[in-house]
């Protein structure tokens, strides 16, 4: 699965490429700063999935997510403030990490995306 980490701090995307080097199907493709950064890098590499920050100079990463065109991957929020959450499930993210990113909630939310991936073609439960 191919990832793009999107943070303007560059401490946080190091910490969480470290904690995703031991999760061997994801693949990080990339990194971006701001949300035009990010435009540009999800049209050029087509991730599965983005680890997205909130805060950053310029527009939060919702803003982003507005402003997609396609097909939007998994998004799983990273970020320091815990008041965006309701806001990230209305976009429907997989999952909202707090910084410092708890490795054990990071496998839980990777869990959350093998589990829908496997699920994508098997139809709905009843």
């Amino acid at each position: 699965m191919k990832a793009l980490l999107i943070d303007d701090e560059r401490l946080a995307r190091n910490e969480l490429r470290r904690l995703l080097a031991a999760h061997h199907d994801i693949e990080i493709v990339g990194e971006a700063v701001d949300v035009e950064d990010a435009l540009e890098k999800c049209a050029a590499l087509k991730p599965d999935l983005l680890f997205l920050d909130v805060q950053m100079p310029g527009a939060d990463g919702f803003a982003l997510l507005e402003r997609f065109e396609g097909s939007l991957p998994a998004v799983i929020f990273t970020t320091a403030y815990d008041e965006f959450a309701v806001k990230a499930f209305e976009f429907n993210a997989l999952d909202y990490l707090l910084k410092p990113v708890d490795p054990n909630r990071l496998v839980a939310a990777l869990e959350k995306l093998r589990l829908r991936g496997s699920a994508g073609g098997e139809g709905e439960a009843a």
